[in-house]
């Protein structure tokens, strides 16, 4: 079993309702029901965690880190473009760190300051991004321990 924490940064919280025409019509709910059934089929635990406030995002990391969860997939949003301290606890927790975004940060000429730190990072793919970043971070972690779910 992975024990995984999911933080959705600002503005995640409007997911579906929210500039459709990037992000889609998913909905913020049917997000966390898709993934948490997704971890559960993986035998999995997952905590998903959304914050518009980027000290509340670090502050749960470090909780986390704390608490022995084994790694962190984050869509960074809103604290994309300037989430240095965010990227600074990063660095600290040293948690397996893989990063997400649903449209394709590169196209839109967004850099990820985030990224810099992460162990790997998914775009561009909608909800799916979020579907392989757990993937990603099951793999990492068995990578690095020799055995993930």
């Amino acid at each position: 079993m992975v024990n995984m924490l999911l933080v959705q940064g600002a503005n995640m919280n409007h997911l579906g309702l929210r500039e459709p025409e990037h992000y889609g019509t998913t909905t913020a709910a049917e997000l966390d029901t898709l993934l948490q059934a997704d971890a559960k089929a993986h035998g999995d635990r997952l905590e998903i965690f959304y914050t518009n406030i980027e000290g509340e995002a670090m502050n749960r990391i470090y909780a986390a880190a704390s608490a022995g969860v084994q790694g962190l997939v984050m869509n960074p949003a809103g604290f994309t473009h300037a989430g240095y301290a965010l990227r600074d606890c990063l660095k600290a927790v040293a948690l397996p760190y893989v990063e997400v975004h649903m449209t394709n940060i590169e196209r839109r000429g967004i850099r990820s300051v985030t990224a810099e730190v992460a162990d790997g990072v998914i775009f561009g793919l909608g909800v799916q991004s979020y579907v392989l970043g757990l993937a990603a971070m099951r793999q990492l972690l068995a990578t690095r321990c020799g055995s993930a779910g």
